[in-house]
């Protein structure tokens, strides 16, 4: 167990059975996504994905799905990632029903930014403007 690449793999196996009982969890009900960037220690750039849903009982559930370096900070390249994650959790994007980001121009913007680029393949999904980050911008 002291190889890093059994360490690794280890955790992979462990994430894959989680992200499993997460999509069974949500089934094929609606879904809000929560995506933040910030760069790590070795100064890349790394998206978190969260998802919020209402499970069988009604209670709020919120969800990491994912975590995924980004090369393209520009609202076109996180959109695509955010599109190639949920696709390959077998996500439709015509389920989401609710942004939230923080408040840079390439998350918010109302011509260009992520939150309009979603909106424009998912009219229902509605952005809102994270409270904690709209203390800091």
């Amino acid at each position: 167990m002291i190889c890093s690449d059994i360490q690794k793999d280890l955790a992979t196996c462990c994430a894959m059975e989680v992200t499993k009982v997460i999509k069974n969890e949500l089934g094929d009900k609606k879904f809000s996504i929560l995506v933040d960037e910030a760069r790590d220690c070795s100064i890349k750039e790394q998206m978190a994905i969260i998802l919020r849903f209402l499970d069988d009982h009604g209670v709020l559930q919120e969800r990491f799905l994912a975590i995924k370096h980004i090369t393209d900070c520009t609202s076109a390249g996180i959109k695509e990632v955010l599109l190639d994650v949920l696709k390959y959790h077998g996500l439709p994007i015509n389920r989401i029903r609710g942004q939230g980001y923080d408040g840079a121009s390439n998350m918010r913007g109302e011509f260009n930014g992520l939150q309009k680029l979603i909106r424009d393949e998912s009219p229902y999904a509605f952005f809102v403007h994270c409270f904690a980050h709209q203390l800091q911008l």
